[in-house]
């Protein structure tokens, strides 16, 4: 009686739908309450809300919103870092690495006050002295789940050890020898979080823990000869690296700022958030 009167009133209201179509919806309603009621209001699953699919957002170069490290872009360090280095090549699209998952950060600033004794006062005096803007922390987890994740581990943690250290020895193929630590770009969380914030790697840790299993991957090893006064590549060999499935990376930098940014600054731009480095080349926080 339920089917003759669902036929009835679909002849009635809906005379495209045919016998074999109200059977079918029917029948499917009984198995899926919510798929009955879509096609009993007319949507069928060609419809685009039932094909409806979720999209990442975020992750185009202008939007991403994850805390990175990144080599400032056009700067000559992009050459040292990533031209024909086969280590680091998993980050040369992104010039510098992120943390793939929500790390935590800490960040103070600070004002700093001169206590003034005053002979029978019970209370001093301050003068203000500075601002300053102290060390920033950033840890977070790394997973590694396939050998293109430990390829990426690898990458970074061989940019954490280059970028804290001078350039000193004996090659000097780029012209940076005597060069401190290069000054990175600290970009997360959009345009008044931080934006090109010029920092520095005052320290980094890498947990190892215990009872992690491990992952190989390999990298290219790259040997130069000299034949005929060009110089080539063998890619024969290849280094083996094993990555953590899960460790925690944790980074200690420190905002540095030239004098022409400090001699440049001012409070009304700082204020309406002109100065947060999307529309200059040094985001002031």
């Amino acid at each position: 009686e339920f089917l003759q009167e669902a036929i009835s009133f679909c002849r009635n209201i809906l005379p495209e739908y045919t016998i074999r179509d109200v059977v079918k919806d029917v029948g499917v309603g009984i198995f899926n309450r919510t798929i009955g009621r879509l096609r009993g209001a007319g949507i069928t699953k060609n419809n685009r809300l039932t094909n409806a699919r979720a999209k990442w957002s975020g992750r185009s170069d202008k939007t991403d919103w994850r805390v990175r490290l990144t080599v400032p872009t056009g700067s000559p360090l992009e050459n040292f870092f990533f031209n024909e280095n086969k280590l680091l090549e998993p980050l040369r699209d992104s010039g510098g690495f992120f943390w793939p998952l929500t790390p935590t950060i800490q960040y103070q600033h600070s004002a700093n006050y001169n206590a003034l004794d005053a002979q029978h006062s019970n209370f001093p005096h301050y003068a203000f002295q500075n601002s300053q803007v102290n060390e920033i922390n950033v840890l977070g987890e790394f997973p590694v789940q396939n050998q293109d994740d430990a390829k990426y581990w690898v990458a970074v943690v061989n940019f954490l050890r280059t970028a804290s250290k001078m350039f000193f020895g004996n090659d000097d193929g780029d012209g940076l020898k005597g060069n401190p630590p290069p000054i990175l770009h600290l970009t997360g969380y959009g345009d008044h979080m931080f934006n090109k914030v010029p920092v520095v790697i005052q320290s980094f840790n890498i947990e190892l823990r215990g009872g992690i299993d491990y992952i190989s991957t390999q990298q290219s090893n790259v040997y130069s000869k000299q034949i005929d006064h060009d110089l080539s590549y063998d890619y024969a060999n290849e280094d083996a690296t094993w990555a953590p499935t899960l460790s925690n990376i944790s980074c200690q930098l420190q905002p540095i700022y030239s004098r022409d940014s400090v001699k440049n600054f001012s409070m009304q731009k700082f204020v309406r958030g002109e100065l947060n480095g999307k529309c200059n080349e040094v985001g002031l926080i």
